[in-house]
């Protein structure tokens, strides 16, 4: 495990693929597939089995429309994503952590491992389902054995982002395939499907399979991903070269985001024709599924194309969430952590709930689960999707490349749908939790997270815009230009430096000494922070009070030896406004600090002494990385 300081998204194989190679036709355009691909195959993967079976069966054609409209939502919001890889070079969580304070950013990093969990999830039980139905393989084993899959993605990324590309190309083929003799088996009504795609009214049981779709459909840890892999691409810097590589990245995404709602709608149409249409509406669960379709298609080839699907399903989108994993790790917390490590924690976190529901609840509850991972993701949508649409269409930082009017517009509306979506879905369950009897832990923790939740949204939603207001009003406050006439500083006679008695003193004093002179005076500050300090102030006098003050007089008397004019001044209790007090005290003209460093949650954690004090202090303030 180690930091990583690299701005580079996907370092290992950041710019690995050149476009700027002087080819024509198809060849140029080859250059540019291949992300969109690796994308799709979160679209079609098993959580998107199960809702769109689910919907097939209960409601026939009814919800196709709720599938293309997904299938538009995506198309754009990848495009988006694709937009900001290309034209800033980064990602959107490293974007998120330039724009964001450290706690905003940690909760959403936090909610984008929750969107990466719920879909390993729902590929570590369509994979074992799969391999079940198949082999015949209890669920039980066939959830163990996905740990190994492990080793299969750390194999294809020794051979580079091209051989990956195209391992996962192949296993959309295969499902695309397996669909296409599905369809023909069922013989499904065009005129029928064709309603399907004119927008209905949802009940209550249909609005929570059509969230599980959006949710299965558009997921947040694409857009993540999305960012990340057209980076693989190098590409040159001037305009035509990105415009370029937008065009040529969004006939690539349309392409293979068509594909996906091919492999969905033929799920659903399936569903429809073979279970609806015969009164089979009870079918919710993908085994029954397998089981109905050789009896009620008239043929073995049916169920083994369906489970040979699901496989490849399962485990094409496995790789592309571990690769979503490493991209928000990096970006949020800038950590890198062994591949190996980091594939078996998220596997491991994927596994742990399955096994839990399988062995308390039975295997006929792994489907529910499915669903439920689905909507999970769905929740999490808004938080990626808005701060996507506030990057690309910031003009300082993309340039002539934001978006413009009309598609901010549509961004938005797609946005407010999916808020929309989501809050009547937790408002129905919040309601019907409130309307029950008991639950007093839960009633009590509802309003918490709700409050936490609200806080988040508008923290996200608001600060770009309240950051690019006053960007504008800074340029127009420094648009003109300065003559520079008056260069003089006042004369530094005395300087402060706030030691903290580690190996960093040496430094702070030598940095002191140059920024004075022989005849400035210098004031070595530390502040007592035991526990009798903070009752007895002046008057400590425990053992390390002594020991502190004996330090700080060493180093005065050592600096004195050299010639230099050195006093020594020790505060009590309160780190900040003893430093304050004291520098005031001694009328300094300099404050010296060291600065840790520290990031994230650790401001919170260890105080953020450097932004207090300067701000109470109208002297000059000097930082020292230490």
């Amino acid at each position: 495990m180690k930091v990583q300081h690299t701005e580079t998204s996907l370092s290992e194989v950041h710019a690995s693929v050149d476009t700027t190679l002087p080819v024509k036709g198809w060849r140029r355009i080859l250059a540019y597939a291949g992300p969109a691909y690796l994308v799709s195959v979160g679209y079609m993967d098993p959580g998107n089995w199960a809702t769109d079976l689910q919907g097939g069966a209960k409601f026939g054609y009814q919800l196709i429309w709720v599938l293309l409209m997904s299938n538009l939502m995506a198309l754009l919001l990848q495009s988006l994503s694709a937009r900001l890889g290309i034209v800033r070079r980064r990602d959107l969580a490293q974007a998120n952590r330039e724009t964001y304070p450290p706690l905003v950013n940690f909760c959403l990093y936090v909610l984008a491992e929750i969107a990466i969990a719920a879909c390993d999830l729902a590929e570590v039980l369509g994979m074992a389902l799969g391999i079940y139905l198949l082999t015949g393989l209890p669920l039980i084993y066939g959830v163990g054995i996905t740990v190994f899959d492990t080793l299969l993605l750390l194999w294809l990324q020794n051979y580079g982002i091209r051989k990956l590309e195209a391992f996962i190309i192949s296993l959309v083929a295969v499902i695309g395939a397996s669909f296409v003799v599905e369809i023909i088996l069922a013989k499904p009504s065009i005129p029928e499907m064709a309603q399907g795609f004119i927008p209905t009214a949802l009940n209550n049981e249909a609005l929570y399979i059509a969230v599980g779709i959006i949710g299965a459909t558009v997921m947040p840890h694409n857009l993540y991903l999305h960012s990340a892999l057209v980076q693989t691409r190098k590409i040159g810097t001037d305009k035509a070269s990105i415009r370029r590589a937008l065009k040529f990245n969004f006939i690539d995404s349309t392409i293979a985001l068509n594909a996906a709602f091919f492999v969905n709608a033929a799920i659903l149409v399936l569903a429809a024709t073979v279970f609806f249409k015969t009164g089979n509406t009870q079918v919710a669960k993908i085994e029954d599924a397998h089981q109905l379709l050789s009896p009620l298609l008239g043929t073995k080839l049916a169920p083994i194309l369906f489970a040979v699907a699901l496989i490849a399903a399962g485990q094409s989108s496995t790789i592309t969430g571990t690769l979503a994993g490493q991209i928000v790790m990096e970006g949020y917390l800038h950590l890198r952590i062994n591949p190996l490590l980091r594939r078996l924690l998220t596997r491991l976190i994927a596994i742990i709930p399955a096994i839990i529901v399988i062995l308390v609840y039975g295997e006929e509850k792994v489907d529910a689960l499915l669903v439920f991972s689905q909507v999970v993701l769905s929740l999490q949508l808004g938080f990626a999707v808005i701060p996507l649409i506030h990057f690309v269409s910031d003009k300082q930082t993309m340039g002539e490349f934001a978006i413009g009017l009309w598609m901010k517009i549509a961004a938005w509306c797609i946005a407010g749908i999916l808020v929309f979506l989501n809050v009547r879905l937790v408002l129905q369950e919040i309601l019907a939790v409130y309307d029950e009897p008991g639950n007093l832990f839960w009633k009590f923790l509802i309003p918490v997270v709700a409050l936490l939740f609200v806080w988040l949204f508008v923290m996200m939603t608001f600060l770009p815009l309240i950051k690019r207001q006053l960007r504008r009003e800074t340029s127009k406050m420094h648009s003109p230009v300065p003559a520079l006439n008056n260069l003089n500083v006042p004369d530094i006679k005395c300087i402060a430096v706030a030691l903290d008695f580690s190996v960093n003193d040496e430094k702070l004093i030598a940095y002191a000494l140059h920024q004075g002179r022989k005849d400035t005076t210098y004031v070595l500050v530390h502040v007592v922070e035991t526990a009798p300090s903070r009752l007895l102030g002046e008057a400590t006098d425990d053992e390390e009070t002594r020991n502190d003050r004996q330090r700080l007089e060493l180093y005065a008397s050592t600096l004195q030896q050299q010639g230099y004019a050195v006093t020594a001044a020790l505060g009590y209790n309160n780190r900040t406004r003893e430093i304050v007090r004291l520098v005031k005290d001694t009328q300094a003209d300099m404050l010296i600090m060291g600065a840790h460093r520290h990031k994230g949650l650790k401001d919170y954690v260890f105080g953020e002494t450097i932004e207090t004090v300067r701000h109470e202090l109208d002297i000059p303030v000097l930082i020292v990385n230490v």
